[in-house]
């Protein structure tokens, strides 16, 4: 039996060792190839945009009418840096917007003539560039270089495209300021409103976490980072009211808004609550839709002018929930 243990302690230290000279091998190359694209990206950009604003310029082109969600995901770019970088294309009318027909909370982005303009000169730039770097290489050089980037994009696409692990969970130090945060940041982007909104939230939640007994929030991640919340907090015995129901943009189209709000009923069920209800405004049609088609109907009107200097209309959604018993 020692034996056997010690062989493979053996083993899997070589393993290590060679997994760690692999990843050695990769982090070599990224270091060269950063410095490749460096070079190239010093002599095409900052004329007149810098490399993040090329881009985002570029993906409009390719995915003419994509939204600023689906710019994020591509590019990685952090959603209030590309919100400053839209609204100012959009002031020198480098791109337009379109509400979108199926979510009226989104914009369809396009290029202008401008921008396509801005774009095709990008392309020359770029090509002439990249031709200066491949004049020392020979047709086959050129024909393997290109096999293996295709390899390599082929590799990461397939890593990349596996289905991501979704977890809801209850809160935990740090998440309060969070959900905070991504309504301020969300509705801010999304609907103007003020940046006092944040803090009648976290107004809300600190209230909440204070007297929490018959309620509970919880968090959406997706691989580990979070991605939205809801939570049920008790009126009295028999009611409880759903706040605080919000999603990330980022991980939309995944079903969490789905299984957070289920998550939500599950609890009024199971704590024997006989009637629920929340409050929303009349623009997030997705949520209506969602509540719904869960039995809520809208019991209550009210205008508010408070969050944005705009009359909104928030709307009151009640449910009865029967013992099935």
């Amino acid at each position: 039996m020692n034996d056997v243990g010690e062989n493979f302690s053996i083993e899997k230290r070589f393993f290590i060792m060679e997994l760690i000279k692999k990843i050695e091998k990769i982090r070599q190359f990224n270091r060269y190839y950063a410095n490749v694209l460096g070079k190239i990206d010093q002599e095409i950009y900052n004329n007149p945009y810098p490399l993040t604003e090329a881009r985002v310029i570029a993906e409009l082109h390719y995915n003419s009418g994509c939204t600023a969600k689906k710019i994020i995901e591509a590019l990685g770019v952090d959603r209030g840096f590309l919100s400053r970088i839209l609204q100012r294309f959009e002031d020198e009318q480098i791109i337009k917007k379109k509400q979108s027909p199926e979510d009226k909370r989104q914009f369809n982005l396009y290029l202008t003539a401008i921008g396509e303009e801005a774009f095709r000169r990008m392309e020359i730039d770029a090509n002439r560039e990249l031709t200066k770097t491949l004049q020392h290489l020979s047709e086959s050089e050129i024909d393997d270089l290109v096999s293996s980037m295709e390899q390599v994009e082929s590799i990461y696409t397939k890593s990349t495209n596996e289905k991501p692990t979704v977890i809801i969970r209850p809160f935990q130090p740090g998440d309060v300021g969070y959900v905070a945060q991504l309504h301020g940041e969300f509705y801010g982007e999304q609907h103007r409103f003020f940046k006092t909104f944040e803090y009648y939230v976290m107004k809300g939640l600190t209230e909440f976490v204070y007297a929490s007994s018959g309620g509970e929030l919880w968090i959406a991640e997706v691989d580990g980072e979070r991605a939205g919340s809801v939570a049920i907090k008790q009126d009295d015995e028999n009611t409880a009211q759903l706040r605080w129901f919000i999603l990330d943009d980022r991980y939309q189209g995944l079903g969490i808004g789905t299984k957070l709000f289920e998550t939500a009923l599950s609890y009024c069920k199971e704590h024997n609550y006989k009637h629920i209800y929340l409050w929303t405004i009349s623009m997030l049609n997705a949520a209506r839709h969602l509540y719904a088609k869960y039995g809520f109907t809208m019991t209550e009107e009210k205008e508010n002018i408070e969050w944005c200097g705009e009359k909104l209309i928030e709307e009151r959604w009640d449910l009865d929930l029967f013992d099935e018993r």
